[in-house]
């Protein structure tokens, strides 16, 4: 089963509820797994501590011209939907950041000049807490596109398991490879009017991508009733309402985990995990 926390914007504590709620789930008898598909700035191994970690490459296959064979047709260059290559001179140009390897070029060339070749864009990073297993992404620094990382994080998720998959804030690429075969997903929002546009941009995504989904407000108690009358006009489910707590915010400034930290916040993840765990059918 794998259950998405996502959020129309950063900054709602997104990662904090998803970090807690691994730890809370593993209070059940399954194996559980948080995943961060936050790839261009993972942080959730921060909360959760994990050691013997391993780093595993990610690479992406980019086009190669043999200049013997190739004549400059150009036909790669007209059929690349990405503006990947460009026909200038005496040799073509390739521009790696735009490339999303689909091949096309390789398939259409006349001569067969274009072979592939490997180029790294970053990392999954594996390790152990004492709570679930951990497994992370990291775009590297001054690469363009991260749903190639994320797709590659995915394929190492267990199918046996509870995942938690901590996904990238916004409605782009990157979030919706991480939500798209979810089980369920649970909206952290805060109730902002920054907040609120967000979320009506993320619940849209969801109905598209028809996953079921839930509510979280965070810091409810320094906001207006805007989110909760969004909510209630679309009937969606608010699954908890969490207001200000200054230990959890305490908590989030140390790296640790806040149900460690506030019996009350304690309290509230698990009666969370509960009521996601009877929304969705697991095996």
């Amino acid at each position: 089963m794998k259950i998405a926390f996502a959020s129309g914007k950063g900054g709602t504590g997104k990662t904090t509820i998803a970090t807690n709620i691994a730890a809370a789930a593993a209070v059940s008898n399954e194996p559980v797994v948080y995943a961060d598909c936050d790839v261009e700035e993972p942080n959730g191994h921060i909360f959760l501590h994990h050691d013997n970690t391993k780093e595993i490459d990610v690479e992406v296959a980019i086009p190669s011209f043999d200049m013997e064979d190739c004549d400059l047709c150009g036909i790669c260059s007209k059929v690349c939907q990405f503006n990947a290559i460009a026909i200038l001179g005496p040799e073509p140009l390739v521009f790696p950041s735009l490339c999303h390897s689909c091949g096309a070029c390789v398939e259409l060339c006349p001569t067969g000049a274009i072979t592939e070749t490997s180029r790294k864009i970053g990392v999954i990073i594996t390790g152990e807490s004492s709570r679930s297993k951990v497994i992370s992404g990291r775009l590297d620094v001054g690469e363009a596109m991260a749903p190639p990382v994320t797709k590659e994080l995915k394929k190492m998720l267990p199918k046996d398991a509870i995942v938690i998959i901590d996904a990238p804030p916004g409605t782009s690429c990157p979030v919706i490879e991480a939500v798209k075969d979810c089980d369920y997903a649970v909206l952290v929002t805060e109730p902002t009017p920054f907040g609120l546009n967000d979320l009506k941009l993320a619940y849209e995504m969801l109905l598209k991508l028809e996953i079921p989904f839930g509510v979280v407000i965070n810091r409810s108690d320094m906001g207006d009733d805007r989110t909760v009358n969004f909510c209630k006009e679309n009937n969606i489910e608010i699954l908890l309402e969490i207001p200000f707590e200054l230990a959890l915010a305490e908590a989030y400034s140390r790296g640790e985990l806040a149900i460690d930290s506030s019996e009350i916040f304690n309290t509230k993840i698990q009666d969370l995990y509960r009521n996601i765990m009877k929304r969705v059918s697991y095996g």
